[in-house]
């Protein structure tokens, strides 16, 4: 086989390995992203919860950098402590590498079966929580099959002529062989496909043994200012908390990496295979980041809130850069993607205000409490914004599509606004009134009300998708729950009724408030549903009436 057809092969390996760990984590996230996000929410009230919720919530997601996003956003709405975050943000960098550990097992017998099991579920029904399960199996069937792969199309380079002499040169320029690692562990977005790699190539004997923990010490470097990177423009709050792991990991990867120059210690202390000493270096390396970075969280955190200066940032944003760029009126289709941008804004705002909301119905805080009306302050002039922008973009000669698209954008906008208007104005004052008057939900009550407003934050994940993916399936399920939430709501009201019958005292005091934040729940849910029908209408999937019609009676 000639070379170039042998790295053909071993990129195809290389794509399939980053689809696939990219399948199974949108799966988890889709089926299981809002639940997962409030219980991690829910365990990092220390540092020491916090890293092994990093850890779990890391093996969950097959990603450090997934965590790192998510919790930059808690550390930014309010949630959680920037310390907090970054020891969060520990634990997840070892659960990272945790993952590669799992995957370096044998589990060959187990890729077919995940592939059919993976399959059946997707196919079987339409019901997406199996629909998402089926694309969770498949995703991990094609992430260990790719792993096949790379170590099948990597065994032929071990005739090269040419990599030896480069491994061989990296093997005494420890310093290029790091940076060379950081940027493959940047170009793979992901920490655990360049482990994998590094680990396979290591198998063939591709790679020297003095090499192995420069290149290792450099994935990580590469993989701690991924985040960083991917949060650069955000705001000051959401960026300490991927700068503190970076200040940790990169610090600590650095002086690993000036102790290697002076002890030159050996893969072989961890083992005698390099395709497993690569996993244990790498494995080695976060076990020691974390026990040793974990006191210093704190330290870091403050030192950085002072670096960017977040005491100084007004408390409603308003110096945040608007991607509606009037330069770009003249090009309608740079335009409608400037406003796209903008109401994907809209929707980042209207989802933290729908988290927030039942923390307050837990327990009242003024804080959050002002934290959410600043976000809706904040939803109304960028609504306003867009609405002006796609009004000037009208005025420009639009094809049948850009018109469509921007008919399209304004709909969604307003209907998020009046999502956030629900929230802000109907939900906080019944919070508001459930603790001026001391009430409490019955259990029953209470996990009714969870669980409707769980499947409201996933629709609000389909919704907000669909602005950017269009994807028709996507919005026939969001459709498609619509009746589900119904269903819940017609329950919950006669479990309720049933309560009352019994004289259960809880459910007596709060029933105003059950019945109203039910509505509610269910109002935001058409709003976010309704963005869904132009896709649906467009493709003939959408029925012009829910009446049955004369002929049909």
């Amino acid at each position: 086989m000639s070379g170039i057809a042998v790295f053909i092969h071993l990129a195809g390996a290389v794509a399939l390995l980053l689809w696939a760990t990219r399948l199974v984590r949108t799966g988890i996230e889709r089926a299981y992203g809002g639940i997962l996000k409030d219980k991690l929410r829910l365990a990092i009230g220390n540092r020491f919860s916090a890293a092994l919720a990093g850890f779990l919530f890391a093996v969950a997601l097959q990603s450090a950098t997934a965590v790192a996003l998510i919790v930059a956003s808690f550390a930014a709405a309010g949630y959680v402590t920037s310390a907090i975050g970054i020891a969060t943000l520990l634990g997840a960098d070892f659960g990272s590498a945790f993952v590669v550990r799992i995957l370096r097992y044998d589990l060959s017998l187990l890729m077919p079966i995940l592939l059919l099991a993976g399959t059946i579920a997707f196919r079987a029904t339409n019901a997406r929580h199996w629909r998402q399960l089926g694309r969770i199996l498949f995703g991990l069937g094609l992430l260990l099959l790719s792993l096949r792969l790379i170590g099948e199309a990597s065994e032929p380079l071990r005739e090269s002529r040419i990599l030896p002499v480069l491994f061989n040169y990296l093997a005494g320029d420890w310093i290029s062989a790091f940076l060379l690692a950081a940027l493959l562990a940047w170009a793979f977005h992901s920490s655990v496909a360049a482990v994998l790699l590094t680990a396979s190539l290591a198998d063939q004997h591709l790679i020297p043994d003095a090499l192995i923990i420069p290149l290792v010490l450099g994935i990580n470097f590469g993989a701690a200012v991924i985040a960083a990177l991917l949060t650069k423009n955000a705001d000051p709050l959401t960026r300490v908390v991927p700068l503190g792991n970076v200040v940790i990991r990169g610090l600590m990867t650095l002086l690993a990496l000036a102790l290697q120059f002076a002890v030159t210690a050996g893969p072989s202390l961890f083992s005698v295979h390099p395709g497993e000493a690569v996993v244990l270096v790498h494995l080695a390396m976060n076990a020691a980041v974390l026990v040793l970075g974990l006191p210093f969280a704190g330290l870091v955190a403050t030192m950085l809130e002072r670096f960017v200066s977040v005491s100084q940032v007004p408390a409603a944003n308003d110096d945040r850069l608007s991607a509606l760029n009037p330069a770009d009126l003249g090009s309608p289709t740079q335009a409608i993607s400037n406003a796209t941008r903008e109401v994907l804004t809209v929707c980042d705002k209207t989802e933290v205000m729908l988290n927030g909301i039942f923390e307050l119905f837990e327990e009242w805080d003024p804080k959050k409490t002002q934290r959410i009306e600043t976000l809706d302050d904040q939803i109304d002039a960028i609504h306003r914004d867009i609405k002006f922008y796609l009004a000037r973009i009208s005025e420009t000669a639009l094809d049948q599509t850009s018109a469509a698209q921007c008919q399209n954008l304004l709909g969604a906008t307003i209907k998020i606004e009046q999502a956030a208007d629900i929230i802000s104005q109907n939900m906080l004052t019944r919070a508001r009134k459930k603790s001026e008057r001391k009430a409490s939900f019955s259990a029953e009550g209470w996990a009714e009300l969870c669980a409707m407003h769980n499947e409201v934050l996933q629709n609000a994940h389909l919704a907000f998708n669909l602005l950017v993916t269009r994807d028709v399936e996507h919005a026939r399920q969001l459709v498609a729950r619509k009746e589900a939430i119904r269903n819940l709501v017609k329950a919950s009201e006669e479990k309720h009724l049933q309560r009352l019958r019994q004289g259960n005292a809880a459910s007596f005091d709060s029933s105003s408030l059950h019945i109203d934040t039910m509505r509610d729940l269910k109002e935001i849910n058409s709003l976010f549903v309704s963005i869904g029908y132009p896709l649906l209408e467009g493709e003939g999937l959408l029925r012009r009436s829910r009446l049955v019609q004369p002929a049909e009676l």
